[in-house]
């Protein structure tokens, strides 16, 4: 194979790894397993939720407490429109959500803005930040 080729394998093989990891993201959300989700970060990542943007909540133990402490609820995060941009051992990400999180209530629309980098452990969150795209009033 020539290595054009085998790079271009590459990429599309970490694009993929990246869209899976940001589909487990929701999964994981939704079925409120936090430890699980939390260890998706790296030592020194960090998070920003969508009706939250500016608050950063930094490190997979303080981003594990910040979910345990939510009250119980049932939700349904929606991924779309995931791109990948990858650069050898990083890479950044955007995708558009749509949360399901209360009967009757509309759902929320929003963005994600992630940078992300390969360990030995595969892809993890070093910022994943997200914003809503039509603010709650």
């Amino acid at each position: 194979m020539n290595q054009h080729i085998e790079r271009a394998l590459a990429t599309l093989m970490a694009e993929r790894a990246i869209e899976r990891l940001i589909i487990d993201y929701a999964a994981r959300n939704d079925a409120g397993d936090w430890d699980a989700l939390a260890a998706l970060y790296l030592p020194d990542g960090r998070m920003s939720r969508p009706t939250a943007p500016d608050v950063f909540i930094a490190g997979p133990e303080a981003i594990l407490a910040a979910f345990r402490s939510r009250p119980p609820r049932v939700t349904r995060h929606i991924v779309a429109n995931i791109r990948v941009t990858v650069t050898g051992d990083t890479a950044t990400a955007t995708s558009q959500i749509l949360l399901f999180n209360a009967p009757g209530a509309p759902p929320l629309v929003g963005s994600y803005h992630d940078r992300l980098l390969l360990t030995e452990g595969g892809w993890r969150f070093a910022e994943r930040a997200g914003s809503l795209d039509f603010p709650l009033t």
